[in-house]
């Protein structure tokens, strides 16, 4: 399975913050905001990566994600050259999907869990179409929203709708078999001229082929759009990070444990950020690592 991460768009809620830089290049407490999506991918055990983003964005993401090699990944980058919707994503990147599994991921997402491995890999064995996640909101007006039955099938995707059937939000990480190119190039531009993805997802709903895997109250989801959600974001990370010791998004240390490079490549990347707090996160887990393997 191949993996997109979307890290496009003008982020016109976050301005004017963002007037110079785009938003998936601030940091979320510690870290660039792509971070956070980009080991979502890894999580799921995905190295073949494309960024999508801006014309004027790209050059700044390839400064910081290169090639991907140090992470044991294979990194390429597509320019947007304009915001067409999140489904123009796999039109962009059509050459780079060639036919294959893909996993979409909004660049401004962040997912934190107890077993967000073990969640993602199951969701990957079940592609037969596409899987969404769901997570429970406070106002999924806001949202594309999910309707499940009793027995978890999905009933109807709604895009923002007035009286929401239900408080699912559909997240912004999706995962979708080989039809997912084509499938884009037949939806129609809405009234905004976007190519909208909850129309692909609902061809695929149509077909009997649509899942959704509902995340749990232990399951964090930011969408990080927003200046309060933005906030919200990092108070989480930070939070969450001082309890337990554990760096969320941690991109070298996920390389690490997902067996993409060995320690001493891991050491080597947080010995080139020694004069920060997470570099020296990331030596310390290089070293813990390489201990405990040779005892």
């Amino acid at each position: 399975m191949k993996g997109i991460v979307l890290a496009g768009g003008s982020g016109t809620r976050l301005h004017p913050v963002t007037l110079p830089m785009s938003k998936q290049l601030l940091p979320v407490y510690d870290k660039p905001m792509v971070y956070y999506p980009l080991s979502v991918l890894m999580l799921a055990g995905i190295r073949d990566v494309l960024v999508v983003s801006t014309p004027a964005t790209v050059p700044a993401l390839r400064v910081l994600l290169g090639d991907g090699s140090a992470l044991g990944l294979d990194i390429s980058y597509a320019e947007q050259r304009e915001p067409r919707g999140i489904a123009d994503a796999f039109l962009v990147g059509e050459r780079f999907v060639d036919g294959e599994e893909c996993a979409l991921i909004l660049g401004d997402n962040l997912f934190d869990g107890p077993d967000l491995p073990g969640l993602l890999a199951e969701a990957r064995r079940r592609v037969d179409g596409c899987v969404l996640f769901g997570y429970e909101v406070d106002d999924p007006r806001r949202y594309a929203v999910g309707e499940l039955d009793e027995r978890g099938n999905l009933l109807s995707l709604e895009e923002k709708p007035a009286r929401p059937r239900s408080r699912r939000a559909v997240t912004g990480l999706y995962l979708y078999n080989k039809e997912v190119v084509d499938i884009a190039k037949e939806v129609r531009p809405s009234a905004r001229g976007e190519l909208e993805i909850t129309d692909v997802n609902r061809v695929y709903l149509a077909e009997g082929k649509a899942s959704l895997v509902s995340m749990g109250s232990e399951y964090q989801w930011c969408d990080t759009g927003t200046c309060d959600s933005l906030l919200a974001a990092a108070e989480y990370v930070r939070e969450a990070q001082r309890s337990n010791g554990r760096r969320i998004a941690c991109i070298e240390e996920t390389a690490l444990r997902m067996g993409f490079v060995d320690a001493e490549t891991c050491y080597k990347r947080g010995l080139e950020m020694r004069h920060s707090e997470y570099g020296r996160y990331v030596m310390d887990v290089a070293r813990s690592w390489s201990d405990s393997r040779q005892r």
